[in-house]
């Protein structure tokens, strides 16, 4: 699957399927609501330390597979495996901070969670 690493796309392997994530700024905005991060600044601080749980894993796949146009609830991506599990998530989630927070050449480092 061809991803535009300039929009913030990456892709990665969930639910047996190749599917293409992004963190749009709608999806930005969900994820801010769901951190109670008062502004974009607020949540790039929120994940900075690298400490993520399942929980906010599963809300930062989920954002991105919405905001790439997928009709997903954050309880449908939690019952998805992920190809890599736990550390493939991890991998998926960072790919798509980078991609959302990073420079370009950062994001285009991070453009697949799937090598």
């Amino acid at each position: 699957m061809a991803v535009n690493r300039r929009r913030g796309e990456v892709s990665a392997i969930i639910d047996g399927k190749e599917r293409r994530l992004c963190l749009t700024l709608g999806a930005l905005a969900e994820l801010e609501d769901a951190f109670a991060a008062g502004d974009l600044g607020a949540l790039a601080d929120r994940f900075r330390d690298g400490r993520l749980s399942a929980r906010d894993l599963t809300r930062i796949i989920a954002a991105g597979l919405r905001g790439a146009g997928e009709a997903v609830s954050d309880a449908d991506v939690a019952a998805m495996p992920i190809e890599g599990s736990a550390a493939g998530a991890a991998t998926i989630a960072v790919a798509l901070l980078a991609a959302a927070f990073g420079s370009d050449e950062e994001a285009a480092g991070a453009g697949t969670a799937n090598p």
